[in-house]
This record gives C-alpha cells, structure tokens and sequence, in this order.
C-alpha cells in the first residue's frame, strides 16, 4: 500500500503542476467572467491548490491529514473536474488528433478512475488503521 500511496501523490504532484496554468488563467481572466458558476468555480480552484498539496505530501508519507483532506477533496474534484489522472485528457492533444471524440471517452476514465482511487484509499486507510493497533 505504501507504493500505491506514493504514486496517488506523485500524480497528484502532476495535477499541482497543471493546476498552476489553470490558476494562472484564472488570475488573468476572472474579470472577464461574467456567470456565478464560473467565478465559484474560480474562486474554490485556489483552496483546492492548497488541498491538494497538503494531501498529496500527507499521502506521500502516509499521514492522517493526507487520507483526511483527500476525503474533503473528493466531492469538490468532481465538481471542478481535477482528477488523478485527469492529464490523460490531453493525450490527443499532444499526439496531434483534435478530434473531438476521444476527450467524452478519456472522461469517463477519469470518472472511473477517481472512484476506484478512493475506494482503494478507503481500504489502505483501513488496513494502516489496523496495522497501527495492533
């Protein structure tokens, strides 16, 4: 379970990387913005940063906080659409296909994948608990 959590936070150390340039956009642009769904969206992409950070350096080392704040991420990563493996939705781009097919397909696997990762977080939560008390 150590590796796997070390992996969930090497990726989300590359979600903090593309989060950056969104943030950057964000702080350049939110004049612009007109719609209240956009400037809430806007406005909780910085809390959720630092979220992010914090969870992934917990995770990293397998602290309380980190399993802690990604259970308060979830629901707002799925509303802001940050997910784990969410750069795969760029994998056309960068090979060069701008169809507009693949991005719905490449989607539903970030879905999927948020949910399996944390079911998986929920179980090593659970088994380092146990661990712990014995």
């Amino acid at each position: 379970m150590r590796i796997l959590f070390r992996v969930l936070a090497f990726l989300d150390a590359i979600s903090l990387v593309f989060m950056v340039m969104q943030l950057w956009v964000i702080i350049h642009n939110f004049s612009k913005t007109t719609l209240p769904s956009e400037k809430i969206s806007n406005m909780l992409m910085f809390p959720m940063f630092f979220l992010i950070a914090i969870g992934a350096y917990g995770l990293f080392f397998q602290k309380k906080y980190g399993f802690l704040s990604y259970y308060i991420q979830f629901p707002f990563r799925l509303y802001l659409w940050i997910f784990t493996v969410g750069f795969i939705t760029l994998l056309p781009e960068a090979l060069g296909n701008y169809e507009d097919k693949w991005f719905p397909i490449l989607l539903k696997v970030c879905f999927m994948c948020e949910f399996i990762r944390l079911y998986l977080t929920i179980r090593g939560h659970m088994a380092k608990n146990l661990m712990v008390q014995e």
